[in-house]
């Protein structure tokens, strides 16, 4: 694809790095860009700028939010008794859309792969016994995409935690496996999260 202008041509190199752009998607996305008058485009900068610098992680669980502590760990009517640990934000903009899970949550940042060389390191992890310990939560419910890189995540929280007096659920396999959790329709992953099942590594 030749493209007239360097400059458009580097609009469309950063547009076609973000997941799921293709280079032709981001030249029609950069020609787009392209027509319009220069308060949009300041908004649009500003909107992204604003992302990378004021957006940040909950001190208390890791979930995104634009305050130190997020809506959901400050909010009284939450139950600090059950906490679900997630992959990422989508995986919690899912099960609330349930509006079946009234507790806390617990983001990791990903899952473990050793094939692209994520380790339990770059994870949220390592926060988690801390919490369990300050916090005296009843239950830790495993919400992770039955994957093999969610299963292998579960296992390692599994073994982190087990010695703590405390219920280790994972939610039931309603979910198809090897599918990804934030692709669940509502109802799904509604019932999977109420029929969840004692965490046992037999499974």
């Amino acid at each position: 694809m030749q493209i007239p202008s360097v400059y458009l041509e580097q609009a469309v190199d950063q547009l076609a790095s973000l997941p799921g752009v293709g280079r032709r998607t981001a030249l029609r996305l950069a020609l787009d860009l392209l027509k319009r008058n220069d308060v949009e485009i300041d908004d649009f900068v500003s909107a992204l700028s604003a992302l990378k610098d004021k957006v940040l992680r909950c001190q208390n669980c890791g979930n995104i939010t634009d305050t130190p502590i997020c809506g959901i760990c400050s909010n009284p009517k939450r139950d600090p008794s059950i906490i679900c640990v997630v992959e990422d934000i989508r995986d919690v903009m899912a099960i609330e859309s349930t509006s079946t899970y009234n507790g806390m949550y617990h983001v990791l940042g990903g899952l473990i792969s050793p094939m692209d060389g994520i380790g339990p390191q770059a994870l949220n992890i390592a926060s988690l016994p801390v919490r369990i310990e300050k916090d005296q939560p009843k239950e830790i419910i495993l919400a992770l995409s039955p994957t093999m890189e969610g299963d292998t995540t579960n296992f390692y929280i599994f073994k982190k935690i087990k010695a703590y007096e405390l219920l280790v659920t994972r939610i039931s396999r309603g979910i198809a496996v090897g599918s990804e959790l934030q692709y669940a329709d509502e109802l799904t992953l509604g019932r999977s999260l109420q029929q969840r099942q004692i965490f046992d590594l037999q499974q």
